[in-house]
């Protein structure tokens, strides 16, 4: 691939002035679609919508993929264990949305082997674990991945050795996929929105809906920077706020009842450790038996979680306890023997909740992972978006499009975002780690990085640093991240702050270290390139040390297990 090559199908992303522009389109005719939430489902929709011709205006109060998105277990799956519950229509939905995915962002997206371990004295009898993985990839018959396949007991130890052997009979191997990173999948969905006219407004709160004689005519937005109140006009307003559904239509002089039941899923992050599986272990947890995952995570760490907690907390402080820090660990150790975990082996945790329909008396694992579309008839002009799940945010976006064009009462067009690639996707991605070490002179591990993370969009990086060769090494800390990264998230992908561009544009802070090692670096980038100075450093850094409270477990300070 050729410097020119690579160019010539990098798309191009809102620019410094986006948001002015967004905030001056607000005073503009109404919009044909406002969309409330800035997570995977909002941007998704988003997209969709401003591919199929509406003029569309998302807004969000925090930042991209700041919520429910970013606190995931990362995986982009057909659901195996919704299969015990009928779930089928979903099951099917979720394979087809994997394969979709893995085409139009294999940057973002890529293929996981899963390992189930089969123990005698095991809640599902091996039979039906093969009934299951059968019906699985009847399910995907139209998958690039693997079929399933059974591993002896023997081969099972051969491919985790530190598994632990006790009543072991063999396991399941079959394939899945991940996503490292889904903040980026909303980031790409939003660059994609933009590039086709979209208005995109981060830090701007929808604080209540608008309504005259039964029908939403749009919001009432505050820009939380300068503390000013927009009255936004559009045809339809989508609710797409994830956990927060309830907050948003409890505006209305009339609310509906409750919507949104979440649940509380946290994680933990640690280095490798002995006996450390190569693929993702799925497996029953022995205190409660509910599935859990050991996870292979950014080439370097492993992922464990997680947790289906009942949550009625601060939807904007979720944190792990204590508690479910030590049942992670102690799951671990048992079916891993000598991993030794303890919790000064967690790097750090995260948690957030899953944005659920709302039902009463349901264990938390039987409660529906399908989407609800609520359109509040006889209030018309309003649909809220209930539950939903990472790996469907795309049908899900194509299923409200559909009924904002009938709604709108224009003419039915298929989507395209089933077809047409995210930006990142455009051209040739598998071939520009290559082009980038060879061509570029980048270390492999920085052009591996830079090709994972922006796919063909790395480009975009390399015009960033200009003819500063400084842009281009390594920050410091984990994570190779190079300066030229931050200069494109502020100029070019909408960052607002140093933790957004850190947790959830260039992802420096999921590195073990959570960025603090790149920190001091990252400043100086931002006096020298963005313009700050000394005030606006200082800010930028205690804002990133409150950010990171987060990602600490409960009661431990930023900077421990690290």
């Amino acid at each position: 691939m050729s410097p020119g090559m690579l160019a010539d199908v990098t798309a191009t992303g809102p620019g410094a002035e986006s948001r002015r522009a967004a905030l001056q389109a607000l005073d503009g005719p109404p919009f044909d679609l406002i969309v409330v939430g800035g997570g995977i489902n909002g941007t998704g929709i988003a997209r969709d919508a401003a591919m199929r011709g509406l003029r569309v205006l998302l807004i969000e109060k925090d930042d991209l993929g700041a919520g429910s998105t970013a606190y995931s277990t990362r995986l982009i799956h057909g659901g195996l264990r919704y299969l015990e519950f009928f779930e089928i229509g979903l099951v099917r939905e979720s394979l087809r949305e994997r394969e979709i995915l893995l085409r139009i962002a294999p940057h973002l997206v890529r293929p996981l082997p899963l390992l189930i371990p089969l123990y005698r004295s095991g809640r599902y009898p091996a039979s039906l674990v093969r009934m299951g993985l059968v019906a699985y990839d009847a399910l995907s018959f139209d998958k690039s991945l693997p079929n399933h396949r059974f591993l002896t007991r023997a081969d099972a130890l051969r491919r985790v050795p530190g598994m632990n052997p006790e009543g072991l009979r063999g396991a399941g191997l079959y394939f899945d996929a991940q996503a490292d990173y889904p903040e980026r999948l909303c980031v790409e969905n939003v660059l994609s929105a933009s590039a086709h006219g979209a208005a995109v407004l981060t830090r701007a709160r929808a604080e209540r809906l608008l309504v005259k004689d039964e029908r939403v005519l749009g919001v009432e937005v505050r820009d939380l920077p300068s503390g000013r109140a927009f009255t936004v006009l559009g045809r339809l307003t989508v609710n797409a706020t994830g956990a927060w559904v309830d907050e948003l239509s409890g505006t209305l002089a009339t609310p509906p009842g409750r919507m949104l039941g979440g649940t509380k899923g946290s994680h933990v992050v640690v280095d490798p450790f002995p006996g450390a599986p190569r693929d993702s272990l799925y497996f029953e947890a022995g205190a409660d038996g509910r599935p859990m995952f050991i996870v292979p995570w950014q080439d370097r760490y492993y992922l464990i979680g997680s947790t289906d907690i009942r949550y009625e907390g601060d939807l904007d402080r979720v944190v792990a306890e204590p508690a479910e820090i030590r049942y992670f660990l102690e799951e671990a150790n048992r079916i891993i023997v000598g991993a030794g975990l303890t919790p000064a082996s967690v790097r750090y945790s995260y948690s957030g909740v899953r944005p659920l329909p709302y039902t009463s008396g349901t264990r938390e694992g039987r409660i529906t992972r399908r989407h609800i579309l609520h359109d509040h008839a006889p209030l018309t002009g309003l649909l809220t978006v209930v539950g939903g799940k990472l790996t469907t945010y795309r049908s899900l976006a194509e299923e409200a499009v559909d009924h904002a064009l009938r709604v709108l009462g224009r003419p039915r067009r298929r989507s395209p975002t089933g077809l047409v690639p995210l930006p990142g996707a455009a051209g040739e991605p598998g071939r520009v780690a290559e082009w980038l070490a060879r061509e570029r002179g980048l270390q492999v591990e920085v052009a591996e990085r830079l090709a994972g993370l922006y796919g063909t969009r790395a480009a975009e990086v390399l015009r960033a640093a200009g003819d500063d060769p400084d842009l281009l090494r390594p920050l410091g800390g984990e994570a190779p991240t190079v300066g030229a990264e931050l200069v494109l998230a502020f100029r070019a992908e909408l960052a607002g702050s140093l933790a957004d561009a850190f947790l959830r544009r260039t992802m420096t802070g999921l590195a073990g270290d959570r960025g603090l090692g790149a920190l001091d670096a990252a400043l100086e980038v931002g006096r020298r390139h963005l313009g700050w100075d000394a005030e606006r450093s200082g800010s930028e850094a205690e804002e990133y040390q409150r950010a990171l409270e987060r990602y600490a477990p409960a009661g431990l300070p930023v900077g421990a297990g690290s």
